[in-house]
Order: structure tokens, then C-alpha cells, then sequence
């Protein structure tokens, strides 16, 4: 396999040596050039047509939304943010709707030993968007649902549930963006992140539907016609108190696969207390959290849904839900919404 030719977009000089070094260590990648800001960033790889471009989000004047924005109008390329530890922007998630691959964190250390080892994040994520179809990126979402459905007076499901990773925070919203606005169930996310973005991400949702949006809490009953976005200090399981009240709770258990929050471990607990009247949805991601939660609900004659691969920006969740047979219907991204309303 050839190197995988990498563009680095980064205004700081000291921060722009220690990546271009850490990147440079790996034997699979292959520096191509750099740029100090998104706009001389974006016209640079447009002439060098580097395979992933890396990005940092916070500069002066040009930022990582502006390169973002610009490469895909001109050269469709999978673009990974860097974004600073502490510093939580929403155009992050503007920037994902965009097209966007993901984004991590910069590691802290100024020991550049160190920070090569820290990268090691941010060297799979430019293996894991090689060769990606740019087509599977940017805004999915049309025109916001505003209108209402009719509901029968007896519902065949009670709760909606939906875990994703990598290509997730677009994916998330072309889903609930199309949702009526009396939807009578309550929706609840799972979306791999860091908890500080997480906030944001559910800000974000909350500007964009007409259903109430929360990050969840600890002991919190979970309400119909509001979608929840799991926090992400924790694993968070739902449990079913003697008041009859569901409620929301930190759960001590860990899972192979993915930690706070792990898509199981909500999935498991949804199984348990909703059985066939609950509605779970794998989508785009890295690895394989979420199938054996899937196949939990899809034992309990719950109804399982996976994105198909054509629409995924990483097709590992789904594909192992599949694999496992835990999934009923394989959907595009596209047909999701409409799917879980005819299922009323």
C-alpha cells in the first residue's frame, strides 16, 4: 500500500513542527505540505490533492470551518479537526455538517516524545478516512419537520434509541430533523464524544427540531416527546423504579468495545425494560459498540434498524450488528425517518 499523502492546516509554528514530526514517524503516512490558516490551507491542497487533511479548528481570520467549507466546494477530501483541549466551539459541529471527517483533541504535552506517542489517535483516523467516498460526508438533513403525524390512541412502540460514532453528529440530525413535532415517545442518542462537546451537540440539536432536547441526568425520568443526548461523563443505562418512573442512572459496568458512553450499555437496559415496544437504530461508527445491545433488543421482539453502507461515513457499528444478526432492516440514512414513522 502506497502512504497515505497528508495535508496539515496548523497556524501555530511550534504546534505545526510537532505534528508534522509525530505524522512523519509513522511509516504509512506521508507529510505533503503545510499551510498557517483554512484559506491558504484550502488553495494548497487543492494543488497537491493530499488523501486526508488535517486541520486545526481555532485561527485567526481563516479558521478550520473555513477550510472545511472550502475544500469541500472545490476538492471533496476527508478533513479531521484538531480541536483544543478546554476549548468547546460550536461550529465544530458546523463544521462536521460540512463535511467534516471527526475531530479529537490535541494532545498537551510540549514533550515531543510524548506527543507523538498522544497521536496515536489522530494517526488511525487519517488511516480510517484513507480512500473514504467524500460523498458519505457533509449536511445531510433537508428541511426541518414542523408538522405533526397522527398517532393511534395505542402505540406499538414507547421509546426510540439510537447509538452512533464516527460520521454520527450528521447523521443523528438528518434523522430527528425529519421527526414530527408530536412525536409521542421519548428519542434517546448515544453518540460517541467527549462530554464537553456533548453539551454543545445537544444545544445544537435543540436549534434545529421542535421537540425539547436534553442532556441526560442522573435519576431523571425520561419523558415522551423529548429527545435526550446521553451524558458522557459515564456509561448511562435507563432503570425502571418502583414508582413506575424510568429513569436515567450511571451505570459501573465496562465494555470492550467503548466507554462513556457505550451504546450496550443503554441498548441492554431498553431491552430490558422495554422489550418489543422499544425501536433501536445503529448507525455510522468505528468498531463494534452497539451490536450486542442491538441484538438484546432485537431478542425481546424490539424492532432493529442498521444505516446501510452506501449512506455510512464508517460502516463498522452497522456492518457488526449484521454480522451478529441483530438487525431487522438495513436502511439508507436518507429513508430512516420515514421508516421509523411507518412503523406506527
Amino acid at each position: 500500500m502506497r502512504k497515505i499523502k497528508t495535508f496539515l492546516i496548523e497556524d501555530s509554528g511550534l504546534m505545526r513542527i510537532m505534528i508534522s514530526d509525530a505524522l512523519r514517524s509513522d511509516p504509512d503516512i506521508e507529510l505533503v505540505g503545510t499551510a498557517n490558516n483554512g484559506k491558504d490551507g484550502a488553495s494548497k491542497s487543492q494543488h497537491l490533492r493530499p488523501d486526508v487533511i488535517v486541520s486545526d479548528m481555532i485561527m485567526p481570520e481563516y479558521d478550520g470551518l473555513y477550510a472545511v467549507r472550502s475544500i469541500m466546494a472545490s476538492h471533496p477530501t476527508p478533513v479531521i479537526l484538531l480541536s483544543s483541549l478546554g476549548k468547546t466551539t460550536p461550529e465544530i459541529f458546523d463544521a462536521l455538517n460540512a463535511g467534516a471527517f471527526d475531530f479529537i483533541d490535541k494532545p498537551q504535552t510540549k514533550n515531543p516524545e510524548e506527543f507523538k506517542s498522544a497521536l496515536w489517535a489522530l494517526k488511525d483516523k487519517i488511516k480510517l478516512a484513507y480512500g473514504l467516498d467524500s460523498n458519505t460526508l457533509g449536511k445531510r438533513f433537508g428541511k426541518i419537520n414542523q408538522n405533526e403525524h397522527t398517532f393511534g390512541s395505542s402505540l406499538l412502540y414507547d421509546i426510540l434509541v439510537i447509538g452512533s460514532s464516527t460520521g454520527g453528529p450528521s447523521a443523528v440530525e438528518t434523522i430527528v430533523t425529519q421527526l414530527p413535532a408530536n412525536l409521542p415517545i421519548p428519542v434517546i442518542i448515544v453518540q460517541h464524544m467527549p462530554e464537553r462537546f456533548l453539551i454543545s451537540y445537544a444545544q445544537r440539536i435543540s436549534t434545529l427540531v421542535p421537540l425539547p432536547v436534553k442532556v441526560s441526568k442522573r435519576n431523571e425520568a425520561i419523558c415522551p416527546g423529548v429527545i435526550y443526548v446521553t451524558s458522557g461523563d459515564s456509561n448511562v443505562m435507563l432503570k425502571k423504579e418502583s414508582s413506575g418512573h424510568t429513569v436515567f442512572k450511571n451505570s459501573t459496568k465496562t465494555y470492550k468495545e467503548y466507554n462513556h458512553p457505550s451504546v450496550d450499555c443503554m441498548f441492554e437496559s431498553v431491552a430490558d425494560i422495554f422489550s418489543s415496544k422499544a425501536i433501536g437504530v445503529i448507525l455510522t461508527g468505528m468498531g463494534r459498540d452497539g451490536s450486542h445491545g442491538l441484538l438484546e433488543i432485537k431478542k425481546k421482539g424490539g424492532l432493529t434498524i442498521a444505516q446501510d453502507a452506501s449512506s455510512c461515513v464508517v460502516n463498522g457499528m452497522p456492518q457488526s450488528a449484521v454480522d451478529i444478526g441483530a438487525v431487522d432492516y438495513i436502511v439508507n440514512l436518507k429513508e430512516i425517518p420515514g421508516f421509523i414513522m411507518s412503523c406506527f
